[in-house]
């Protein structure tokens, strides 16, 4: 029986690098962010996620197609971005298969992108971002850095998910959540994610480019910010506004 997710590795995989994922979500942070970090570091195509799971898309670039679940890569680092919404109920094995297949790469830290939905989101200039950590060794180096931690809350979808089975597997991660619009693609936020991101690893990447182009990719990704949001309610990713009581 063939296995529900395969990851078809097209070029020679790097060991111990940086894996950032940028999966659409709120706001979508960590898409924007990923994919400007692609674009920015010049990283290639080294494979992509097949699987029935998903719906029967490709995307077109320069008149090629494409699965719109691709991992990108250098020799130091590989970013892993789709540009669909994950199907709510592909997340778990796809994520599980995502995280299996970068333990078997020996990767140094997994880091995924993501966005922190707050109401008033249109009156923050710069907004902040918060870290989580898969265990205490991990969480310590981002309190080294100066990075706000989120302490108490829900983690709702892949990035939740991640953080889950690397915790698992001993696998050393991080969340950075940025402060976000919920339902508009905020480049901004996926800015500032970038430059904490910069800040815990020795990755240089300049935002400039991104902040200039922030109304043009707001009009781009409108449509799958709409499809996005489908999928995040069927997470129930509203949870995340909640707290968790502890008895």
């Amino acid at each position: 029986m063939s296995k529900p997710v395969r990851i078809i590795e097209k070029k020679p995989i790097p060991s111990n690098a940086i894996v950032i994922k940028g999966l659409p979500d709120v706001g979508l942070v960590g898409l924007i962010a990923t994919a400007h970090t692609v674009s920015q570091l010049n990283l290639q195509e080294i494979a992509y996620v097949d699987s029935n799971l998903l719906p029967p898309i490709v995307v077109l670039h320069n008149g090629l197609p494409h699965s719109p679940l691709r991992i990108f890569a250098n020799k130091d680092l590989i970013a892993v971005i789709s540009e669909m919404p994950i199907p709510a109920d592909a997340v778990q094995p796809i994520t599980q298969a995502l995280v299996d297949w970068v333990q078997s790469k020996k990767a140094k830290i997994t880091i995924s992108i993501g966005g922190m939905p707050v109401p008033d989101r249109q009156n923050i200039k710069e907004p902040k971002v918060f870290g989580a950590a898969s265990d205490v060794s991990v969480l310590k180096m981002l309190q080294e850095k100066g990075l706000n931690i989120l302490r108490e809350g829900y983690m709702v979808g892949p990035q939740a998910l991640v953080m889950r089975y690397c915790a698992e597997k001993n696998l050393p991660a991080v969340a950075l959540l940025a402060q976000s619009f919920q339902n508009y693609p905020d480049p901004e936020a996926a800015a500032a994610a970038i430059k904490e991101l910069t800040n815990i690893t020795e990755l240089k990447i300049d935002v400039s480019q991104l902040l200039e182009k922030g109304e043009e990719i707001r009009l781009k990704a409108r449509d799958l910010m709409k499809r996005t949001r489908q999928e995040m309610n069927r997470m129930k990713k509203s949870q995340e506004y909640d707290l968790p009581l502890y008895v």
